[in-house]
């Protein structure tokens, strides 16, 4: 079997963990259960989402079982891990509802067939608990003045909110989901992002006090971009992976628009392209990284929404960039009556009709700062009138700065 813990480190998952050496001997011999969770706070993952999904992806493709818990029992309390403020409560029907969502995006990525991979959710065993025994039983092995050295309680603590006693129990049933998974499927390997370090290893000092076994924990760096966002994170909002909140064709263009010190790092992490390969195309500069910017985009969103719609957004992602002959249908279209048109269009009210502006003030300001063409032309002044006369072979193409486009047909 590959040490796919060495592919771990290369491709750049790996932030800390337990005991490197008897985690690469682990996972270099006979298969292991491993299991990363999920809270579903939205009904979407986003792109950040994808660094444990396809550290999940290298470890099952090693021949490992994939454990994937939709914590339906710990988002009903929340985790205060980098939150500045309690979170929203969500309802049980939410949660639920969240979750077959969620599934229905990890299965493009992990097979849960058979014997495979395993779906759970936490909440089958959460919600049960008697208060009473779970403090006798698992509260008696956790110490509050060790919890509170944590980073995520202490910065809550000095803030004027504080933390919640409700929030307070949460390193206690992440803690808890471990032991259960170590019990009933000899889980011994959870993964997460770095800031569920101290959340982690509550889990593995909780199952060596009750079981007296040793399991192990890895976490992942919290991506962030070239420009120091946060990954999955844009101007316009989150970069979802449903396609009905962030088209495949934006996707694409998330991805083909990122910035060149990114591109080797985000290949290596987000696609499965041999790391020959990744290097070589990291090494790409100039005019020539382009190419590797759309074999990126490409390969991530082949996995996230299949290769039909891998092609349309790459195919309409050259036309908007002036390849001729390139098939411009997967660029969000809307359809407005040639009726309106005859009577002329402000063009700030129709940058903000189809969502290439937050408000009218904000499309001023594009356009006074240059950054609104209409079919390829810079748009010099806030009261031109789209009319007729600027179709071209009855369509309109608007563009947002370099990035955004938006096409609009005449019906």
């Amino acid at each position: 079997m590959e040490n796919v813990f060495e592919t771990l480190k290369e491709r750049g998952f790996i932030q800390q963990c337990t005991n490197a050496d008897e985690i690469a001997r682990l996972l270099s011999g006979e298969k292991i259960t491993y299991y990363v969770g999920f809270d579903p706070t939205a009904d979407s993952f986003h792109a950040g989402s994808l660094v444990p999904i396809m550290a999940m992806v290298h470890l099952q493709r090693a021949g490992h079982t994939p454990i994937a818990i939709i914590g339906g029992g710990t988002t009903m309390i929340g985790d205060p891990s980098g939150k500045t403020t309690m979170r929203q409560m969500i309802s049980r029907e939410t949660i639920e509802s969240n979750g077959m969502e969620i599934l229905s995006q990890l299965r493009r990525y992990l097979n849960f067939s058979d014997t495979s991979g395993i779906f759970l959710n936490n909440a089958e065993w959460l919600l049960p608990l008697s208060y009473i025994e779970f403090l006798r039983d698992i509260g008696r092995h956790f110490r509050v003045n060790e919890m509170i050295r944590a980073e995520a309680y202490r910065q809550r603590l000095e803030r004027e909110e504080g933390l919640s006693f409700i929030e307070f129990n949460y390193q206690l049933l992440q803690a808890y989901d471990f032991l259960h998974l170590f019990r009933q499927h000899n889980c011994v390997l959870q993964l997460g992002g770095d800031d569920q370090w101290g959340n982690i290893l509550a889990g593995v000092d909780l199952v060596r006090r009750v079981e007296g076994k040793t399991v192990h924990a890895v976490t992942f760096p919290l991506f962030t971009t070239a420009s120091g966002e946060k990954m999955g994170k844009t101007a316009g909002g989150a970069v979802w992976l449903d396609a009905n909140r962030t088209s495949p064709y934006e996707f694409y263009q998330h991805w083909v628009n990122i910035n060149d010190r990114d591109v080797q790092r985000f290949l290596a992490c987000f696609t499965l392209l041999p790391m020959d390969e990744v290097v070589r195309l990291g090494k790409l500069k100039s005019e020539s990284v382009r190419e590797a910017k759309e074999v990126l985009a490409y390969e991530v969103t082949k996995l996230a929404h299949g290769e039909t719609e891998a092609e349309k957004a790459r195919n309409a992602s050259r036309a908007a960039f002036g390849d001729e002959g390139a098939d411009m249908s997967a660029i969000p279209t809307t359809t407005i009556g040639v009726d309106r048109l005859a009577g002329g269009i402000l063009i700030v009210d129709l940058f903000c009709e189809v969502g290439l502006g937050s408000s009218k003030s904000a499309v001023r300001r594009l356009i006074q700062q240059g950054g609104a063409y209409l079919n390829g032309e810079q748009v010099k002044e806030t009261d031109t009138i789209v009319t007729e006369e600027h179709l071209d072979e009855g369509t309109l193409l608007l563009r947002h700065g370099k990035k955004q486009f938006h096409r609009i047909s005449i019906g």
